[in-house]
């Protein structure tokens, strides 16, 4: 209970922030559609009408909670206006780049740790490729993709979402293979064990900690990339089409409730990531 509380202090604070913000920003609407049918408003009537405009500029959390009720539960999985038809395009595309850019991360991580080579050319060009905006590079990957004669949407996305997450993935594993100290790998040196021995005894046991920290964060940039991925292929679906078709139509309500999608399909994403964590470390004996 003591570990919930501070947590429900942070949201109810966001929530009264996030309410004023919707009064203070919607409030102009309706001072202007006041003025011009003479009517004069008190606070409160200016406040009941803030929080329940059509399309406000910024939706009352209430407004977007029944935008994302109907558009989840109240509509068919198969409909293209549900929210959960969207959020299992893009969770596939999420989850394929998540484990593409894992599988790479982690195999440059211990080519960089064991190939001087490797570390003098590959790593400093792993680092360069990350200040590139990905909104730069989304169109490039999708214009490529259909001039080389691949099909559907599914692949783009993955390499969106394969480069946004292999980054991490790639850092943390190279400082978690070389976290042994010196005297560890002597005594196993001492033992007669040799390079693949090391690894599997005691780099890649060591680096755990480090790998699952990284994977938090690589699954969550796989979710972005995977949306943002889905903006230039509006046609595609996915929770980033879903948000493109609200503000080509002006309609707010559309985008937020996509983004609690989204937050909420990652919140989902890193329990799980971090329910594995805790069984592997446990079985591992590194955690309680």
């Amino acid at each position: 209970m003591r570990n919930i509380l501070p947590i429900l202090a942070v949201v109810f604070a966001m929530i009264i922030a996030w309410y004023a913000g919707a009064f203070m920003m919607n409030k102009k609407w309706t001072y202007d559609q006041a003025n011009r049918a003479g009517v004069e408003l008190t606070l409160s009537e200016v406040f009941a009408d803030t929080m329940a405009q059509p399309r406000p500029v910024l939706p009352a959390p209430h407004q977007v909670a029944v935008n994302f009720w109907e558009t989840t539960v109240e509509k068919k999985i198969t409909s293209r206006r549900s929210l959960v038809f969207h959020g299992w395009i893009t969770l596939k595309a999420t989850l394929t780049g998540f484990i593409l850019g894992t599988i790479i991360g982690t195999l440059l991580a211990v080519g960089i740790v064991y190939s001087r080579v490797m570390d003098m050319s590959i790593l400093p060009w792993a680092i360069i490729s990350q200040t590139v905006p990905i909104v730069a590079i989304a169109p490039m990957i999708v214009v490529l993709s259909n001039s080389v004669g691949i099909e559907g949407h599914l692949v783009p996305k993955t390499i969106i979402s394969a480069y946004l997450s292999f980054f991490p993935v790639l850092v943390s594993m190279i400082k978690g293979l070389r976290s042994p100290d010196r005297m560890q790998l002597d005594l196993l040196r001492t033992w007669g064990a040799g390079k693949s021995q090391t690894f599997w005894k005691l780099r890649l046991p060591g680096s755990m900690p480090f790998f699952f920290a990284a994977v938090k964060i690589a699954i969550a940039a796989s979710l972005v990339g995977a949306i943002v991925g889905e903006l230039p292929m509006s046609g595609s679906g996915g929770l980033g089409a879903r948000m493109l078709v609200g503000s080509q139509y002006g309609e707010p309500l559309l985008i937020w409730s996509a983004l609690a999608a989204a937050a909420l399909l990652a919140a989902v994403l890193i329990f799980i990531v971090g329910t594995i964590q805790t069984i592997t470390l446990k079985r591992m004996g590194m955690a309680q």
